[in-house]
């Protein structure tokens, strides 16, 4: 027995094995993860050194002076990093990089920020991952379950899951992953896994095979035993075709729209029913804030994890109709002149596109462009037919969108200023039309990220 307690002690000072007791914790990434991570690791005994090929931002280079922790940006010191004992990868950063490939030769553990902060709280995790949906999911989850336990919020979105971890280790976790995230996993095993839906995204860094990217997604249950619980889109099929071919060890907990669960979550006559263990609450969904069918799946998913946590029902209900939503998804931002502008910038696949048109309900001017990662259009055909009025392109290179949609609507611009993409906009659509941002395409070749194609979009509004 006391052999036992003291191997779960050393587990608890060295959750990676002894091997990396005080070692040398590299961190590849100057940004929310690493630096939170580089706090983590400092205060739990490792020499830290966190490296940066881009320049680092003044707010995070402020933290590591501030803390001691050792850093480069503008390079990467190959020798120094070789020497690591552990790495902790950014998810930005692909493993066909020659640095992480040499790492990777060399036999060093590479983990990513999720794996390395999950060893070090005891906290309930709740992780979230999909195509699309996660970051609405996860915020509402968050806001379901605060009303009456501790959680923390983190993953791709708020302060970092490390740094939370070290100043507040809250009791539970919502955590937002990324296939990113999950790739750099090894005993990351979450309470509840939620996998909202799977559609082809990101399959640049997946060798442009689907299959890839999907066994990247189903790693959040790869480690989960049977007392753990996967909450999951009944009516996605790339989720249900998996699941007939590989078998898991948690509980599976889906929800539909489209037919009857015994166990789970299911949508009739505009309420959701949720079963676990013959347990059954009915929630009406008459005064849901969040606008469309996506957006019920989504309040499944929440409910049912804040079900599973034991939340009350009145709580849940309430929660659910004074939820505001996410910033830059399908957010009205103004109307103007009886248009209506929306800002749906996180959409930056075809899928969140999809959703986006499905959900209007009157003429639209559709902004749309980017960088395109393999796009298929094909899915948002019919919705362009019969909802889009006009189309603004709004990249680098619109050949693509061109070709897709040049025959569907009567006018189609480009531009690479989102001031002029408003303006144009405005100047096209009527009284009782909408103008929609909702890309379908990554950021990076006009913004620096979504958030700033969002802000950029808003301003624009605003200042008409």
């Amino acid at each position: 027995m006391e052999s036992e307690q003291n191997q779960q002690k050393l587990k608890k000072s060295f959750p990676f094995g002894e091997g990396f007791r005080k070692g040398l914790l590299v961190i590849l990434g100057g940004g929310e993860s690493g630096v939170g991570t580089a706090l983590l690791g400092k205060a739990r005994g490792y020499d830290v050194f966190v490296s940066d090929k881009s320049e680092i931002k003044k707010k995070y280079k402020d933290v590591l002076l501030n803390n001691e922790i050792e850093f480069e940006d503008g390079q990467h010191t190959e020798s120094k990093i070789l020497s690591a004992d552990i790495v902790m990868k950014s998810p930005g950063i692909p493993d066909k990089v020659a640095l992480v490939k040499q790492i990777r030769e060399a036999g060093i553990k590479v983990v990513s920020e999720i794996e390395f902060a999950s060893k070090y709280t005891d906290g309930t995790l709740v992780a979230i991952t999909g195509s699309n949906g996660k970051t609405t999911t996860a915020t509402l989850t968050h806001h379901l379950l605060t009303q009456e336990l501790d959680v923390g919020l983190a993953g791709n979105i708020g302060d970092s899951f490390a740094k939370q971890v070290l100043e507040e280790d809250h009791d539970n976790y919502v955590l937002e992953v990324s296939s990113f995230q999950l790739d750099d996993i090894d005993e990351f095993r979450p309470k509840v896994a939620i996998l909202t839906n799977i559609t082809p995204d990101h399959l640049d860094r997946y060798d442009y095979k689907f299959e890839n990217y999907i066994a990247s997604k189903f790693r959040i249950v790869e480690n989960q035993a049977k007392d753990d619980y996967f909450i999951y889109d009944a009516d996605d099929e790339v989720i249900s075709k998996w699941l007939e071919n590989n078998q898991i060890q948690s509980k599976k907990l889906p929800f539909s729209l489209a037919e009857v669960l015994e166990e789970g979550a299911y949508y009739k006559d505009n309420k959701i029913i949720i079963t676990i263990d013959n347990n059954q609450i009915i929630m009406p969904t008459d005064n849901i804030t969040l606008e469309g069918k996506h957006n019920i799946k989504n309040a499944m998913a929440a409910s049912t994890v804040a079900h599973l946590l034991k939340i009350r029902k009145q709580t849940i209900r309430e929660s659910l109709e004074n939820f505001q939503g996410v910033e830059h998804r399908l957010e009205h931002v103004l109307k103007i002149n009886k248009v209506q502008y929306i800002n749906d910038s996180k959409a930056t696949n075809v899928n969140a596109t999809y959703f986006a048109l499905e959900s209007m309900d009157a003429p639209t001017v559709w902004i749309v462009g980017g960088v395109d990662k393999g796009n298929d259009y094909k899915e948002l055909f019919p919705f362009v037919n019969e909802k889009v009025k006009a189309i603004i392109c709004l990249g680098v290179d619109n050949e693509k969108l061109f070709k897709a949609f040049g025959n569907m609507v009567d006018v189609i611009i480009e531009t690479q200023y989102m001031s002029e993409a408003v303006k144009i906009a405005y100047k096209v659509a009527d009284a009782g039309d909408n103008v929609l941002l909702s890309p379908a395409c990554a950021s990076f070749d006009l913004f620096e990220n979504y958030e700033d194609r969002g802000r950029q979009f808003k301003n624009a509004v605003r200042n008409l």
